[in-house]
């Protein structure tokens, strides 16, 4: 990845006008992929909504709930063309400081097995599996399996 790239992607809060653009990535990257009501219900709701923009195109997106002391990443999606460049790792990065800044304990995920560039990075950064969720996703084919992921921020007292 460029140093150029590095100094322009901004990480932004998600907004209504973001919606269409979240939904043209969404569709590519998904086999089932979520629907505008539901991208439109988390950002009503309050989650964690973020975009990351390199030269105000979106490249990268992601949704996080945060609830009792723990977080649950619901989704991290990066742009089909730009996959590969790092900025599924500066987006992680960015969401999981986030909720460290809410004082969050654990976090929470589930990741397709099919899915191992994105289960690599999440292991890379310190989560670790700690079970499975049968017939999670669902596919054109059927149902697939999630792997859940935990990542502990802050050791017990």
């Amino acid at each position: 990845m460029s140093a150029v790239a590095q100094e322009e992607l901004e990480f932004k809060r998600m907004t209504p006008a973001d919606v269409k653009e979240v939904m043209s990535i969404e569709v590519r990257c998904y086999p089932v992929p979520w629907t505008e009501g539901i991208v439109r219900d988390c950002i009503n709701v309050g989650y964690e909504c973020r975009v990351a923009r390199l030269n105000d195109e979106i490249v990268a997106y992601s949704f996080v709930s945060i609830a009792a002391g723990e977080a649950h990443l619901l989704n991290l999606t990066i742009k089909p063309e730009m996959q590969g460049q790092g900025y599924g790792r500066r987006m992680l990065g960015y969401m999981l400081h986030l909720i460290q800044e809410r004082l969050v304990d654990t976090v929470y995920l589930e990741v397709r097995p099919s899915n191992k560039v994105a289960r690599e990075l999440y292991r890379s950064v310190g989560f670790v599996q700690i079970g499975i969720r049968k017939n999670y996703y669902p596919d054109p084919g059927g149902r697939e399996d999630a792997m859940v992921y935990q990542l502990l921020l802050y050791d017990a007292v």
